[in-house]
């Protein structure tokens, strides 16, 4: 009994360790203690206790983790502090993809009263808004759920009938259904935004008034699928909100309202609580507009191309969006890009290391990723590339399609749907590591971009025709690119960022 002081100071992780191996094993809590009963009935933690070890408000005694140990065939050592197992306790991606994430041990360190406190400290330090925190809550709640939300997407059957065709006419007819009245405005008659601004470049395009009145700017009679989607967004309010407490400004231009105050401001419950609700009507206005299984099925009979958004009357943001939702495929992301290094709308299911970010820009962006050609290209038709990316130390290759429009705002933006391919070459038996790795040593071998060699293409065209995807095999008609997120992680010979290196896409 001498070593049970010592065992609770070498403890932090175990708790993580043993949730994380019980989940591994498909184990429920009641399957664990059974197993840990039959081992040793006078040492099995009961279903009441295993669930304390794991949250860390208990520590097993030594007799107890021998049990454990002997359940999953693991040293007594594996589950104390000193024993390395990063991948086994931090949380882990689902098999569709996702964010990586970390262990939060010790636990008593991440308490909520611990990280109710040191958030707004963190936050105040690093620069970050109360805005932009609340921004990357959801993005993160977002890709941990795979981009799906049946609750919203029901919702907005209800609404629309799965309309795929939804007139203005029809939308407006639906907001009226919801109690709001729909009034026009001009840049010189904004009523009810006097407590906020707008940065230089960007227009407010609408707005609600408490307590029943939507005012949508006259610029969007010029351009319909905005105006789709602006409506929408509104009807998603009123349906999924009631238009309790709205504050719902939609805004174009990349930089949108900032606050009268310069300075980061901390979060608040209410400031968080609104970007909620102004997500989930963002999302209920896409699914309204293209509702998942009619707009799958006109994806999949034009394979994927971004034109659909012409033909369906909506924007080519919301079009896109969409994919990463309906698609079958689940390893999406999405970017909409402004420069010099905004990036307003992120979605990365598939867990892509970003060029750059939304919080801060950054010194060393690679040029070689498809959104920083597309804004260097004078092509104004999309744009397809394939890529090779280390995530993890591991190659992955993607393959993305990119377009360059402006805004009503008139500020050019790129906006770039891709897919990892990686987990398409592992469902036809290839080692999709080592494929792509030695994909990755060519083009390195020619200076950082390369031709797909031949049998590797005949199988990606394979890989493209089984997604009907149509984008891949145009992808293969250009070079193959090594990509990073920074220059200083750069793998071309030479570095981008070196004397003799290339600092610009070509």
């Amino acid at each position: 009994m001498k070593k049970e002081p010592s065992l609770m100071r070498k403890s932090h992780f175990l708790g993580t360790k043993v949730r994380n191996l019980r989940k591994r094993n498909h184990l429920t809590l009641e399957d664990l203690s059974a197993r840990c009963i039959r081992v040793d009935a006078a040492s099995a933690p009961s279903v009441s206790y295993l669930s304390m070890i794991e949250r860390g408000k208990r520590t097993p005694s030594l007799d107890m983790l021998e049990n454990l140990a002997t359940v999953f065939q693991k040293p007594v050592e594996w589950f104390l502090d000193n024993e390395q197992a990063s991948v086994e306790i931090t949380p882990s991606k689902t098999t569709s993809g996702g964010l990586n994430g970390m262990a939060l041990e010790p636990n008593f360190l991440f308490s909520k009263d611990i990280l109710q406190i040191a958030i707004p400290e963190m936050l105040s330090q690093a620069g970050i808004s109360g805005r932009q925190f609340a921004h990357l809550l959801i993005r993160a709640h977002q890709e941990h759920h795979q981009n799906h939300f049946p609750d919203l997407e029901r919702a907005a059957e209800e609404v629309g009938g799965k309309n795929l065709y939804l007139s203005v006419e029809d939308l407006i007819t639906l907001l009226q259904k919801q109690g709001f009245q729909l009034r026009w405005f001009d840049e010189r008659n904004m009523l009810g935004l006097d407590n906020a601004r707008l940065r230089v470049g960007s227009v407010v395009t609408s707005y609600f008034v408490p307590p029943a009145t939507v005012y949508v700017n006259k610029l969007l009679k010029l351009n319909p699928s905005r105006l789709k989607y602006d409506l929408a967004v509104h009807i998603g309010h009123g349906v999924l909100h009631h238009s309790d407490g709205v504050q719902c400004v939609l805004t174009t231009g990349g930089l949108g309202m900032e606050a009268e105050r310069e300075e980061p401001v901390e979060p608040n419950a209410q400031d968080i609580l609104n970007a909620w609700r102004d997500f989930e009507s963002s999302f209920f206005a896409g699914a309204l507009l293209c509702p998942k299984v009619p707009y799958r099925q006109v994806l999949e009979r034009h394979g994927y191309e971004l034109d659909v958004h012409q033909q369906l009357g909506i924007s080519a943001s919301v079009a896109m969006r969409r994919m990463t939702v309906v698609s079958p495929y689940p390893h999406w992301h999405y970017f909409d890009a402004y420069q010099p290094g905004k990036l307003k709308a992120v979605y990365r299911g598939n867990g892509i290391p970003l060029p750059w970010g939304n919080m801060r820009e950054v010194p060393d962006p690679c040029q070689h990723w498809a959104v920083f050609r597309k804004f260097a290209s004078s092509n104004g038709a999309p744009t397809a590339q394939l890529s090779v990316l280390n995530v993890n130390n591991k190659p992955h290759l993607y393959c993305c399609e990119s377009v360059a429009i402006q805004d009503l705002a008139e500020q050019p933006h790129v906006l770039c749907a891709g897919i990892d391919l990686n987990p398409a070459i592992s469902a036809q038996g290839l080692d999709a590591e080592t494929v792509v790795g030695e994909l990755q040593q060519l083009c390195i071998l020619h200076g950082g971009s390369s031709q797909v060699p031949y049998a590797l293409q005949k199988q990606l065209r394979s890989v493209a025709k089984i997604l009907n995807i149509h984008w891949i095999e145009r992808g293969l008609e250009s070079d193959v690119r090594v990509i990073c997120t920074r220059g200083a992680s750069c793998p071309r010979k030479p570095s981008c960022y070196q004397a003799g290196g290339c600092q610009l896409a070509d």
